[in-house]
């Protein structure tokens, strides 16, 4: 009966299921978060955007620690879990306080700091435990019960605040989750790193994965999208909500339909993300990443649209989700797989923390420039997205160029055994 689940060893179900209750959390907030702070609290777009830059900032330097932290004998894969959940849990207890703009930056830099610690470690532990052939459907897996745990935090967050009205005690349930996820780790889930036999060089370790110019140049198209991740969960519940003439509001969108939206687009990627898996699993991972951006250009166009035309608002936001559902459920599989082709096992930490470091530069530039932009709707507002549209054309390009330089090497390799 379930023959369809992808063969994986049972830490990564263990994992999974620890990821899903996280998540549940992480869904509370999501597409609250803003909203909460500018309607309810009274801090400006800019003020918003700034403070979630902010987590941006402390993620870049987590992630360098985290890139250490997670191949060194003392912390290893485990404890940077456990590290990193419990930053967050305080992170979120902070923020359901935020009543001035000093508390509600410290608690995003706490939650920058927990989450830059948190991807690397996650990804390479999935990494140690699968294979080359499974290792694509156990990161679609993840994104799985990620979209899942998001879909229900939404839809039952939604409901309590249509209700209750009471935005803190999301943040506080939020929190709660993650120390569980604490538990979770510390119960179930045991060192996956692997003991060196030579002295660990750190410096010499960063230096040859700094050197490996593929993975510089996936790098530099992946912070485009990551730019596009945070566009999509800093900027545009505040734009349906405030910047939307023909909603369901005055303004906009009320709370209760954007998270109607939000749900729409994680059933989409719970349903579909393992089949469109399974299905392009044969294409090379560099063609899955641009037909990504594609659908991702196709969604922020209609997101213009929406809010230019007096028609079909409805429609066509529903269109626009659904087009990024499709492009997120291709673009995290086959981006992390591509590096986990790309990095050597011992050194399988910094790399991911250097694709995890995109998130954190991606979450310091994209609230930032969406929250000026709404706060200047005469010179950019709705254009913004038009804007975004111009940075897939050049990451398509960069990735074109890494296309070929994977295809380069791959006839040289075949050539030297031939020979």
């Amino acid at each position: 009966m379930l023959d369809w689940l992808p063969q994986l060893r049972r830490e990564i179900w263990i994992l999974a299921t620890g990821q899903l209750l996280l998540y549940i959390g992480q869904g509370f907030t999501l597409v609250y978060a803003s909203i909460y702070f500018v309607n309810e609290l009274g801090f400006s777009p800019t003020q918003v955007g700034l403070a979630l830059s902010s987590s941006g900032l402390a993620g870049i330097v987590g992630r360098f620690w985290s890139g250490y932290a997670i191949d060194s004998e003392f912390w290893g894969r485990r404890r940077t879990l456990m590290l990193s959940a419990t930053i967050t849990a305080f992170a979120c207890f902070c923020l359901a306080f935020a009543t001035t703009f000093t508390l509600l930056v410290a608690g995003n830099l706490l939650l920058g700091l927990g989450i830059s610690l948190y991807w690397p470690a996650n990804l390479s532990v999935t990494t140690d435990l699968t294979t080359t052939e499974n290792r694509t459907e156990a990161f679609a897996l993840t994104r799985l019960v990620d979209n899942l745990g998001l879909g229900l935090g939404a839809l039952l967050a939604g409901q309590y605040v249509a209700m209750a009205g009471s935005y803190s005690t999301l943040f506080i349930l939020k929190g709660l989750t993650y120390l569980l996820f604490v538990g979770v780790i510390y119960v179930a889930i045991e060192e996956t790193r692997q003991p060196r036999a030579d002295v660990r060089n750190v410096w010499q370790d960063w230096w040859q994965a700094l050197c490996d110019r593929n993975l510089l140049i996936f790098l530099s198209a992946n912070l485009i999208f990551t730019i596009y991740a945070a566009q999509h969960t800093a900027t545009l519940p505040l734009y349906l909500a405030n910047f939307i003439p023909h909603g369901n509001t005055e303004t906009g969108f009320s709370e209760q339909w954007i998270s109607y939206f939000f749900v729409w687009q994680v059933f989409l990627k719970i349903v579909l993300q393992l089949p469109i898996t399974r299905l392009v699993k044969a294409i090379n991972h560099v063609s899955v990443l641009l037909f990504s951006l594609i659908l991702w250009s196709g969604g922020f166009l209609l997101l213009w649209v929406v809010g230019i035309t007096p028609a079909k608002a409805l429609f066509f936001t529903i269109i626009a989700f659904s087009l990024i559902a499709f492009a997120e459920i291709l673009y995290s599989p086959a981006g992390i797989s591509l590096i986990g082709e790309m990095s050597p096992e011992n050194l399988r930490g910094i790399y991911f923390s250097l694709e995890s470091q995109c998130w954190s530069i991606g979450f310091t530039i994209g609230p930032a420039i969406g929250g000026w932009a709404l706060d200047h709707p005469e010179t950019v507002g709705v254009n913004l997205w038009l804007y975004l549209i111009t940075g897939g054309l050049v990451a398509s390009v960069i990735l074109t160029v890494l296309k070929q330089q994977i295809m380069s090497a791959s006839k040289t390799d075949l050539a030297v055994d031939g020979l």
